[in-house]
């Protein structure tokens, strides 16, 4: 049976270099507690071969506040993000989807902060981004695609578009559109949560494409992060439509390490058939931040949160914790 941990995180009040820098003792009592040996080598001083940024739901707009979405000072809180991450030796930064809120004029406001990032930098498409024709969204996120790949030191990274099938992704009347209310229906009718609106799924031919670039990856020996804008796993009321035929298709393959994803800005956590289900806490909501950093070890991955993001050891083929 799948191991869930889909309860609220809390913030630790780490910073990155307190939590790299645990004494030997910490990382022993870790070890003591049950937690997998590679814990212990975070404190060892051992440089990784790879480190990234990853960045959730900056979600901004010009308008008031309506709850916790705090949408003018998503301003200030990517300011700061870009500012900490220049500061680190990375390869590249992600931002999971939903970049904007509302209003096509978002974009001028906070894409200029981004193109700040002295680093390589990639967006993932979430359901608040359309608010351009599709191939528009692209040309303003300067994404090649709306879904595609890259590769650092062994890493295989795929960009996932679960808004392929959409309502707010595609035109009224379109194949896409007509499939997606579709889809929401028969869910809505299983009595399942994601039925919604807000959410969309991967079309047949981006599933035989996922399909075809994991099993490259397998031939080379890569290990795979997954990147999307809507989780899979576990069940919530914000997964993508066909959450369940991709949690089988990713966990199909043993070299998947993981699938990161934003959308529920509460934040998330699954781990099924040795693939980590991670959903990074939403940039917008309260006046805390929220971004981390991510280090990509041969037996790990450890992730290092800023502001409301917690910081995780996640083993290959072991469930994560948080430290």
């Amino acid at each position: 049976m799948p191991i869930q941990f889909p309860t609220p995180l809390t913030n630790h009040g780490h910073s990155r270099r307190s939590f790299l820098g645990m004494s030997a003792g910490a990382a022993a009592a870790f070890a003591v507690a049950g937690a997998p040996a590679a814990a212990a080598a975070t404190s060892r001083g051992a440089e990784p071969p790879l480190r990234f940024g990853v960045i959730a739901d900056c979600q901004y707009a010009d308008k008031p506040d309506r709850g916790v979405r705090l949408y003018r000072q998503s301003i200030s809180k990517l300011q700061e993000a870009v500012a900490t991450l220049n500061e680190e030796d990375l390869r590249f930064a992600l931002h999971l989807g939903d970049f904007v809120d509302e209003f096509p004029e978002s974009f001028d406001a906070v894409m200029p902060i981004w193109e700040q990032l002295r680093m390589a930098k990639y967006h993932v498409l979430g359901n608040h981004d359309f608010q351009l024709p599709r191939e528009d969204v692209l040309r303003t996120l300067n994404m090649p695609a709306s879904y595609h790949q890259f590769r650092r030191n062994g890493w295989r990274f795929i960009v996932v578009d679960t808004n392929d099938i959409s309502t707010y992704g595609n035109p009224e009347g379109s194949a896409n559109y007509a499939l997606a209310e579709e889809m929401r229906a028969g869910l809505q009718a299983a009595g399942k949560p994601n039925g919604q609106t807000w959410n969309g799924g991967v079309g047949a031919e981006q599933l035989a494409w996922i399909e075809q670039t994991l099993e490259l990856a397998r031939h080379n020996g890569e290990k795979v992060v997954l990147n999307a804008h809507h989780p899979v796993f576990p069940l919530n009321q914000h997964n993508a439509y066909n959450d369940t035929t991709l949690v089988d298709l990713v966990t199909s393959y043993d070299n998947v390490v993981a699938w990161f994803n934003g959308h529920n800005h509460a934040g998330n956590y699954g781990f099924a058939g040795g693939t980590h289900f991670i959903t990074f806490k939403g940039m917008l909501d309260t006046t805390v931040n929220s971004y981390a950093t991510v280090q990509a070890f041969d037996d790990r991955l450890v992730v290092e949160g800023f502001g409301r993001e917690p910081n995780r050891i996640v083993p290959v083929g072991a469930p994560a914790y948080e430290v």
